[in-house]
């Protein structure tokens, strides 16, 4: 038993990290449940749910009979997360946000303050990740559902802070958590599971970036620069994207769709092409920044593991190849569709995760053909 051992949960007002606090609490933890408030509700447009989600919290820890501290980092995730999000689209990148705001908020200043002001053991999420120990080392390790694994939005974590943290669902399988839920009457047993962003939620993100970024229309080109329509703001588009572009067109005689190949800033055009097994659509490699090892045991010169470009993808095989310890050059096995600047890649050696970055540019198979 865990007598004496406080844990602080993040509690969202989702099912997951209901269930996170029963399981500690039947383990024999103290535990305490700690609401974030990380985005103000200043309109009208119900961007926002933490209304909701605060109140189904405050139930579902009337229900366990736990404290919940409620707290409010909106100024921070504005400062930390949101402002570079922005950034990142002025550039013309695709960022993903929950990755920075685990980084910065959920792992950064709520496990501060859950140890320094709540004087917490451990703190505990909802996510579907596992931390499992070797030769006294903790590693991050994939949840065992593949289908509901967060372990790519974690990849920035620390040893320290794993020592410090528990994923009370990570061994279970979605279906199981909700049946706990289910099973004693939890009040948002049948709440259903977010979708979107951390801040936004499910709202339209066209909508929601037009209110913080001017949207200035320009062309949609082939890569030989023949116009075929007119774009609605290039932050409005990502790689690879295929539907809402808004133009239609026929190859010889067969119909192919349009993807996005490229984002022009300088022109202010949205290049594409048709097709997607189109070579330009296609990278053998890409280049990673700001790489974060979560440790370096085992990390080599070159190092060959699998790797993801986009949360719930197949794993890639592939050969990573250190330029210095922030930064990588990646080869793939066999070429892979839409590589999006600003996206995280993350690494794994079986279902330990290793790391990641962010992805600077692709490697077309146009230029930088040879595998060294």
């Amino acid at each position: 038993m865990n007598i004496k051992k406080k844990v602080i949960v993040a509690m969202s007002g989702g099912v997951d990290s209901s269930v996170s606090a029963y399981l500690l609490l039947k383990q024999g933890y103290i535990v305490e449940g700690m609401f974030m408030k990380n985005w103000e509700e200043d309109d009208k447009n119900n961007f926002c749910s933490s209304s909701q989600d605060l109140s189904d919290t405050r139930l579902v820890c009337k229900k366990l009979g736990i404290i919940l501290h409620e707290v409010n980092f909106s100024e921070e995730y504005w400062n930390l997360v949101f402002e570079k999000f922005l950034l990142e689209h002025r550039k013309g990148k695709t960022p993903n946000p929950d990755i920075l705001c685990n980084e910065k908020i959920k792992f950064g200043i709520f496990f501060n303050v859950a140890q320094k002001i709540f004087k917490a053991d451990y703190i505990a999420t909802g996510h579907y990740a596992q931390v499992k120990y070797f030769n006294k080392q903790p590693m991050l390790l994939r949840g065992l559902d593949s289908n509901k694994d967060q372990s790519y939005f974690l990849h920035r974590m620390t040893l320290n802070k794993l020592r410090k943290i528990l994923f009370p669902v990570g061994h279970l399988k979605k279906k199981t958590v909700r049946k706990i839920a289910q099973k004693i009457n939890l009040p948002n047993a049948n709440k259903k599971d977010s979708v979107g962003i951390c801040f936004i939620g499910s709202c339209k993100m066209k909508n929601f970036l037009s209110r913080f970024i001017k949207i200035k229309k320009g062309n949609i080109v082939n890569s030989d620069g023949y116009i075929l329509g007119i774009h609605h703001g290039l932050v409005n588009y990502t790689i690879g994207q295929r539907k809402g572009i808004g133009i239609g067109g026929i190859s010889g005689k067969k119909k192919f769709p349009w993807y996005v190949i490229e984002k022009n800033l300088f022109k202010n055009t949205l290049v594409v092409c048709q097709g997607n097994k189109n070579i330009k659509l296609l990278s053998i490699g890409l280049i990673a920044i700001d790489v974060h090892w979560i440790s370096m045991m085992n990390i080599s010169n070159i190092l060959y593991c699998t790797i993801k470009t986009r949360y719930q993808q197949k794993d890639i095989s592939g050969k990573i190849i250190l330029i210095s310890l922030n930064s990588v050059k990646i080869f793939f096995n066999t070429p892979i569709t839409s590589i999006t600047p600003g996206q995280s890649v993350v690494f794994y050696m079986l279902d330990i995760c290793l790391g990641g970055g962010f992805i600077k540019q692709p490697i077309f198979l146009s230029k930088d053909t040879y595998y060294t």
